[in-house]
């Protein structure tokens, strides 16, 4: 996944040099190449979301889908050949810069740990549904754009609009989403809800470039719709601090299971002697196994203690030697030592003389 996220992000910095802005008016064919590569990029992403990532979020789908969506309206707006066309392709930009937001602003509620309520997102679904058909009126309502032309310049398709009363709704919306994001990156930040500052300033920077880059269109005729590059700069922020929190959970959780095995370690340092003198009545406890595993585990170095409680917690083989940050020779090395001073010859042998040693202080 980190392979896809960096070509792609150089794929992108390629199409916003080639992209350029020049005077009102004058578009270039090239942009329709430049149009359409955006959208295989988002396709791209999209496919590499879902054969990357297993455990998969909700709303990075939402997102994908909606810059994808975004990115193919631009395209096909930009080929069209009729002011019907022209009107479809636009509705289609529309669907996905609805959602985009919205999905946008649950991946920040979620990085940042704030919960909310389950019919709040549908709340929110119902206001961009309305407002997508608000927007997708042309052609049908004036509230919308008052008049629609259609127009090819250069070879480019192209929308000549005069905004009507309603078209403001849509601003408004956009300003209402952002202002939420940067609130809830203020307060994260504030209460600490999210790992490190670092990551609080890569959502920052996600949503400003969008808001920036809005705005910079509302003010100033530009030949390119840079919205198609900065919503996919976007989710690539999202994604790699997504990832990169995911890993740090990992690595909690892998701590906490090491420190549950450490209360047994307490135990067997404290009730070794009890341990011994509990009669034997079974075939499959061995008094003298047990001495020679418990005087072991008292002998370990602090390196092979950690890893005898990684064995414990069942950690994998990789993520031993990422939590310990050594290589697998020199955990090989410490597993010889390991195995020796326990009295097994194997991590699965020394699961199961756990497990009995622990079936029998269950007992006392």
């Amino acid at each position: 996944m980190k392979k896809l996220l960096s070509s792609t992000t150089i794929l992108m910095f390629l199409i916003t040099l080639l992209s350029g802005c020049g005077p009102i008016g004058e578009k270039s064919a090239s942009q329709t190449i430049i149009y359409g590569a955006t959208a295989v990029c988002s396709l791209l992403l999209l496919i590499g979301y879902f054969s990357l990532v297993r455990k998969r979020d909700k709303w990075f789908v939402l997102l994908f889908s909606s810059v994808l969506v975004v990115n193919i309206g631009y395209f096909f707006l930009a080929i069209s050949s009729t002011l019907e066309q022209a009107l479809m392709a636009n509705r289609i930009a529309y669907l996905g810069s609805v959602f985009l937001p919205m999905s946008m602003l649950f991946i920040i509620l979620n990085v940042t740990k704030i919960e909310y309520n389950k019919h709040f997102s549908w709340l929110l679904f119902g206001i961009s549904i309305f407002v997508f058909l608000v927007a997708a009126s042309p052609g049908i309502l004036d509230i919308y754009y008052k008049e629609v032309s259609f127009k090819i310049v250069n070879g480019v398709s192209t929308l000549v609009k005069d905004y009507g009363g309603w078209h403001s709704l849509y601003l408004f919306y956009l300003i209402g989403y952002f202002g939420s994001m940067v609130a809830i990156i203020i307060r994260a930040a504030i209460k600490k809800t999210i790992d490190s500052t670092a990551h609080a300033v890569i959502i920052a920077i996600a949503v400003f470039v969008n808001i920036c880059v809005w705005f910079v269109e509302q003010i100033v005729t530009i030949d390119f719709e840079m919205l198609s590059i900065s919503y996919i700069i976007s989710e690539l922020f999202l994604l790699g601090v997504h990832l990169v929190m995911n890993e740090n959970q990992k690595l909690k959780d892998i701590v906490q299971q090491v420190q549950t095995v450490q209360n047994f370690t307490k135990i067997e340092n404290t009730t070794a002697n009890s341990v011994l003198e509990i009669p034997v009545q079974s075939d499959a406890i061995d008094t003298e196994r047990f001495t020679i595993f418990i005087n072991g585990v008292n002998q370990l170095t602090a390196t092979e203690k950690a890893i005898y409680e990684a064995y414990i917690a069942r950690m994998t083989t990789k993520e031993i030697m990422a939590y310990l940050n050594i290589k697998e020779n020199t955990l090989k090395f410490h597993n010889k030592n390991l195995y020796s001073k326990l009295g097994v010859t194997s991590r699965k042998e020394l699961v199961e003389v756990y497990k009995q040693i622990s079936s029998v202080k269950e007992k006392i």
